[in-house]
């Protein structure tokens, strides 16, 4: 069963840093694609960063030069500097790979997510 185990999460003054960690467990092949998204209230789920098993990243746009991912084996950080207060929403840890072929045996892809963890950036 797979499991995405989320840390960090906290309440923050304006201007401070968090750093979120999440642990996935029961997945038995290489991750491709681990990540964070994040979702306000009343507000659609957005993607914040991800990061592939090659080391390639992607950002939103509102917090490049202001947050920091990476990844060792099963786990991925999210490092949080100069937070504000509209980056307050529930951070969610994502984990997917696309389907494959590996000889005649084929592996699903498969999309995971974590439960969320709160951040309150306070102004």
């Amino acid at each position: 069963q797979v499991q995405l185990v989320e840390s960090g999460g906290g309440l923050v003054q304006a201007g401070g840093s968090l750093r979120l960690s999440c642990a996935a467990s029961g997945i038995i092949r290489s991750i491709e694609r681990m990540g964070w998204f994040r979702q306000a209230p009343g507000k659609q789920r957005e993607l914040v960063a991800t990061i592939t098993s090659g080391g390639s990243t992607n950002f939103a746009d509102s917090v490049k030069g202001r947050f920091a991912i990476s990844r060792d084996d099963a786990k991925v950080y999210l490092q949080m500097n100069s937070l504000k207060p509209e980056d307050t929403a529930v951070y969610y840890c994502n984990v997917q790979s696309e389907g494959y072929y590996r000889g005649a045996v084929y592996y699903p892809p498969y999309n995971y997510w974590g439960q969320g963890t709160q951040v309150t950036v306070s102004s």
